[in-house]
């Protein structure tokens, strides 16, 4: 048997917020939806395909500096310097500086406003070398 990621969730305490910082720093798109009574947010990534949801966050948020409790999601980009710096602007913070995984690419972490960790990754066999 083989599974294959077929959604994921990002839980925001302001989906506002969380939908104009990942609209700005990665490009993604977001259409409104609901479901029964609940209201989320569709993401579109580049590739034109719905990806995931952006949810309302029950609960509280994870604090700067703990540790991941749940997935990280990371996102695949051509430029990893252009998406650092587009994520920076944005006002996402580096949970961890571009570093390379030899062989394979470049990778990056950052806090979202709600300070969800995610990362970003290009790929590049020369990484590292």
């Amino acid at each position: 048997m083989t599974a294959r990621l077929a959604n994921f969730e990002i839980h925001a305490s302001d989906p506002d917020v969380s939908v104009a910082f990942y609209t700005a720093a990665l490009g993604w798109t977001f259409k409104p939806m609901t479901f029964g009574e609940v209201r989320y947010w569709q993401i579109v990534t580049s590739d034109g395909m719905p990806s995931g949801r952006l949810i309302k966050r029950h609960g509280d948020g994870p604090q700067a500096g703990a540790a991941v409790m749940g997935a990280v999601i990371t996102a695949l980009v051509d430029d990893i310097d252009a998406a650092c710096a587009n994520t920076s602007e944005a006002g996402g913070v580096p949970a961890m500086e571009k570093f390379p995984i030899p062989g394979e690419g470049w990778q990056a972490y950052f806090l979202d406003p709600d300070h969800n960790v995610f990362g970003l990754f290009q790929a590049d066999p020369g990484a590292g070398s």
